[in-house]
Order: C-alpha cells, then structure tokens, then sequence
C-alpha cells in the first residue's frame, strides 16, 4: 500500500439511527484494502437529502447492507493520500472526485450495474447513507467510484459535480435526450435546475424555465435564455402562458416534484410528450389518468447518474460551459448550514472546506 504519513484519528459528522442528532466525532482514520484508495477531503457538498437523511430514524428495508451508524456526505473531492495492494488506476498525489453510488461492480450479471443503472444496485455502497461518507477529513472509496480532477477545476466545483451536476446531467442527456430541435421546459432552478439548463444550453436544445423566484429567472436570462423563454413568476396559469406564446413544449423536467409542478408539467407539455421527474419535495403526486392516457404521455423517473455523466460534467465545467452556483462554508457549522438550507437561505450549492 502507497501512502504518506496519516493520523490515526479524524472528524466526522455522523448519524446513529435511531436518533437523529448530528454527531460530530473522532473516530478512526480508515485504512484502504484490495482496489481501495483513501482520499483526504478537501470540498464536500451539501444536499436537501442530506436534511432528510437527517431525519430518517430507521432503514429502508430495500437496503440490508446499510449501517445504522455512519459518516454523512456523498458530495466529495480531495487528494489520494493511500492506495490499496490491488488499486491501480490511482496513485498518491491524484487529485479526485468520489460518487456516492457506484454500483456492486459486477458489470456482467448484476441487474441494474449490467444495464448502465449503478446508481439503483441494491447492492452497492451508498456513501454518506449507510456507509460511511465524505463529511470527514478521509474517506475510503473502491476506485470504480473516483475520477480524476481535471485540470483548472476546482475541488469545489468537482464536488458539486458528483451529484448536483450529475443528477441534472442524468436527467437532461439520459432520460431527456436533449438536443438540437427540441423544447426543454424546466420547471425549478435551484441547484440542480440551473445545472440543468446549462446543460440543456450546451447540447443545443431550446430552453424553457420555470421558477417562481424573480432573481433565478434573472440569473437565467443573464446566461442566455431569451426573455420570450422565461414563464414570469407572476404568471397565474403558467401552462396558459406557454399557449398562449405558442410554446410547443417536446419533454419537462421537473427538478420540484411537487403536486402542483407535475399538474403543471402534465398541462403543459405537448401530446406524445414526455415529463421526467427529478425532484422529491412531496411524497407522492398524483395522476390524471384521462389526461395522460389521451395525450399518450411519456412519465419517467430520472435518479442519480453514473461515473460517465460525472466525467461529462467535469469536462463542462473545465470548458466554461457549466458553472455550477457555489455557496462556501466550513465543517465545523454543518448543522447549521443543514438548517440555512431547508429554510432556503443558501444560494446554489453549499460546499464545505475541512475547517473544523
């Protein structure tokens, strides 16, 4: 094993299920085995699944595999410090990005790993949720689950990268196929709807947002979306409006995922159209089944992503075509930058620097 001179001991933010109180302990630097390598972390990115994460007092009986105890965070970037006997794609000194969800590895038999979806294996680690993760100053990850940093891009934009870029990116070239043509209406530009219209923009799709946020909307027109493009926040009937302005939109995507922005994607949207949902605000949202049978709509689910939609995001970002919206703050004030984010006080994604 390659390695320089550790502690034996670091922070971490942790979970002990039942309870839900953060944690915040010393605990055992980890040590890498087999294709293993440890990365010291020096961005980590923080989710509104996190505060849900937060809140979950037991497991979900789909993952057996979880611990009930671990370390938070599945947005991370740092530098290889360690590296298992087996690993060999990384060396000490590789700065890198590390996913949350790479999959079990078995790329022949595995159901979901086998057909491009790691990112739904039962069977795989879920960093930061069940295992431990990135809210500490070392992680362990098998090298499947780290690409390299390129050149010019920042950890902290590499840590945004491996989830509030890749869940959009997912979502906007896997499941919407954008390109050149087609009418994208986006509905919600927080984080990882104004990563998705970057996206969007970069394939040459036509763009349509939707938000009821004045100021994203003008960060939106600021990018390049014409005004003729953008549903105002004050428009009653946003779905009468795109009629009106003869908006013939091809597929939604909506980053809410709320009762009322899935009606809305369902008026919207054209017959033979598809709607993709992204966003987990409400628990459950219904159909209506008459509208969707006779417009023969498409609904799809779109979650997570993979190490390839990571690598695309990377490269975005090094191109100046993707900027991702960076708040920054420190480890040591996680709790409360959890609770800054729930109340939405954070402008896009909150990132933390290993200050303790």
């Amino acid at each position: 094993m390659a390695s320089t001179t550790l502690p034996k001991t670091m922070l971490a933010w942790q979970r002990h299920l039942p309870s839900t109180e953060l944690l915040r302990l010393e605990v055992p630097v980890p040590t890498p085995t087999g294709d293993e390598i440890l990365v010291k972390i020096l961005a980590a990115g923080v989710c509104h699944s996190d505060y849900a994460l937060k809140h979950m007092e037991k497991l979900p009986s789909e993952f057996l595999k979880w611990k009930p105890n671990f370390t938070m965070g599945h947005e991370g970037a740092g530098e290889v410090v360690a590296t298992g006997p087996a690993a060999k794609d990384f060396k000490v000194g590789d700065k890198v990005v590390v996913m949350c969800v790479p999959g079990c590895g078995d790329s022949l038999t595995c159901p979901e790993c086998s057909r491009g979806v790691p990112q739904i294996c039962h069977q795989s680690p879920h960093f930061g949720g069940g295992h431990d993760g990135f809210f500490a100053d070392y992680t362990v990850v098998p090298e499947r689950a780290a690409v390299l940093l390129p050149t010019g891009v920042t950890f902290e934009a590499g840590a945004v990268a491996t989830d509030a870029c890749m869940t959009a990116h997912h979502a906007v070239v896997d499941r919407a196929g954008a390109e050149k043509g087609q009418t994208l209406l986006i509905i919600g530009l927080g984080g990882l709807g104004f990563n998705a219209l970057q996206i969007a923009l970069s394939k040459s799709a036509r763009v349509v947002v939707m938000d009821q946020r004045q100021a994203v909307l003008d960060a939106a027109e600021a990018l390049g979306v014409p005004k003729e493009d953008i549903v105002p926040a004050s428009a009653p009937n946003p779905s009468q409006w795109l009629r009106d302005h003869a908006i013939d939109v091809d597929t939604v995507i909506d980053f809410c995922g709320l009762k009322q922005t899935f009606e809305t994607a369902v008026a919207s949207v054209r017959k033979a159209g598809t709607i993709i949902v992204v966003g987990l605000l409400s628990p459950e949202i219904s159909l209506a089944t008459g509208t969707i049978v006779r417009k023969q709509l498409s609904i799809l689910g779109s979650y997570g992503g993979t190490i390839d939609n990571i690598k695309d995001c990377l490269n975005l970002i090094q191109n100046g075509a993707l900027v991702p919206q960076i708040s920054r703050g420190k480890m040591k004030d996680f709790p409360t930058i959890l609770d800054d984010l729930h109340a939405g006080k954070i402008v896009g994604r909150m990132v933390m620097l290993p200050e303790w």
